[in-house]
């Protein structure tokens, strides 16, 4: 009897491992026979995905992809229960300041034994400021899908009303005109700075000199930072710049109260829509740099496609990157969703070098930086906000609160 019972265990198991097989199979492909690829897109991207999945199945009829949209807020807890389970998608929207993180937890599959059979994914066809992204450990683990950076927004008609027909070029430049646009009174300023983006301190510390973070070290308690953070601090410390956080800035852009700021390339047509009586009154241009002559530098953003690890699908989710990386198809998803192109074939479009607002983001792009590829850079992230808002809200000293800032980082960098 007890053999009997071994064997009908045995059998059982059999029939439940043929069964999971079986069961995998079916999530792999559909009714018909189609191969089924997973895509997960993030925020508005995600929405914006159906043309351009239905242009790569006219190209590959017997692939199925099927593409769920995740809110940002969600996306980063999401990601980390799939890795945890393996049960993620086979293609991954991954933002750029992810990467590292995901990267280090083996989750992101090695693309590099694709790269001559799709030409599209080689990291020459990108920026020299992207091609970053695209590494972690000797492996090229995603790809570039779209970018931006942040330049300088600013009120032509208002800025030759104190001398200034051109943009302000230097950050002495920048203070004097913020400074004279600021003596207009009656709740005028002259610019707003974000101290609640993580990476608003960054271009002006690297043009200061600073690494911020080097050999796995924080470099915030350094001269060339603090030097940088005085400096943007100062605009607040003279009423130059706006220290409450519920101004709404397109319509005090509109309205003129604020005549400056930096942004990425969504502003464009949010001030066309929000503010549409100042249309030819205002441009872009690179961010300032430190000196006469010097390089301005700017952050680089956007999201990548990845691989997970895990994936059930490999060789067709590479496909499909491959296709979002033809310069043909990003402008066409330009067209969609006005995410500016990874690949620097797709900026010779006309769509691009026609308009002299974009045509600012194609050249500051060339001096632009990822945010330190270090998996925790969320986190540092979290701990420069905090730090500016003791400095520029509570007047917290800036040498101490950049030790601390440090001393913080530090730990965080140790993981």
């Amino acid at each position: 009897m007890a053999k009997l019972w071994k064997s009908m265990i045995a059998c059982m198991l059999v029939f439940s491992i043929v069964l999971a097989g079986c069961s995998g199979q079916d999530k792999a492909t559909t009714a018909d026979g189609k191969r089924i690829l997973k895509i997960w897109g993030m925020g508005g991207e995600g929405g914006s995905l159906p043309d351009m999945v239905a242009a790569f199945e006219k190209a590959n009829p017997e692939i199925d992809v099927q593409v769920q949209q995740i809110p940002w807020g969600s996306a980063h807890d999401k990601l980390l229960t799939a890795v945890a389970s393996k049960s993620g998608p086979d293609v991954i929207q991954m933002g750029m300041t992810w990467i590292p993180e995901f990267a280090n937890a083996g989750a992101l599959m090695d693309l590099t034994p694709y790269v001559e059979q799709y030409p599209n994914l080689k990291p020459e066809n990108f920026f020299e400021g992207a091609r970053e992204t695209m590494k972690f450990n000797d492996q090229m683990i995603s790809v570039p899908w779209y970018m931006e950076t942040r330049v300088l927004y600013y009120r032509t008609d208002l800025l030759k009303e104190v001398g200034y027909n051109e943009p302000p070029k230097t950050w002495a430049e920048l203070k004097d005109a913020a400074t004279k646009l600021a003596a207009r009174g009656n709740g005028n300023y002259g610019i707003l700075l974000d101290n609640q983006d993580a990476a608003f301190t960054l271009p002006f510390a690297w043009e200061n000199g600073s690494e911020v973070i080097s050999n796995n070290q924080a470099q915030f308690n350094q001269p060339p930072y603090i030097e940088a953070v005085n400096y943007l601090t100062s605009f607040y410390k003279e009423g130059l710049a706006p220290t409450q956080s519920d101004m709404q800035l397109l319509p005090a852009f509109g309205q003129g109260m604020v005549p400056m700021f930096f942004s990425g390339p969504w502003s464009i047509n949010q001030i066309h829509e929000t503010a549409p009586q100042i249309d030819g009154k205002w441009s872009t241009a690179l961010i300032p740099a430190k000196e006469e002559g010097g390089k301005s530098a700017s952050v680089l953003g956007g999201s990548n496609w990845s691989v997970f690890s895990s994936a059930v699908n490999k060789d067709d989710a590479v496909k499909f990157i491959s296709f979002m990386s033809d310069p043909a198809n990003q402008v066409k998803y330009y067209e969609l969703s006005k995410d500016l192109p990874s690949t620097l074939k797709a900026w010779e479009d006309k769509a691009f070098s026609s308009n002299e607002q974009i045509k600012t983001f194609r050249e500051q792009m060339e001096t632009s930086r990822t945010s330190p590829f270090v998996k925790s850079w969320e986190a540092i992230g979290s701990l420069i906000k905090d730090s500016l808002q003791q400095i520029n809200i509570g007047g917290a000293d800036v040498q101490k609160q950049m030790e601390e800032l440090t001393t913080q980082a530090n730990e965080l960098l140790k993981d």
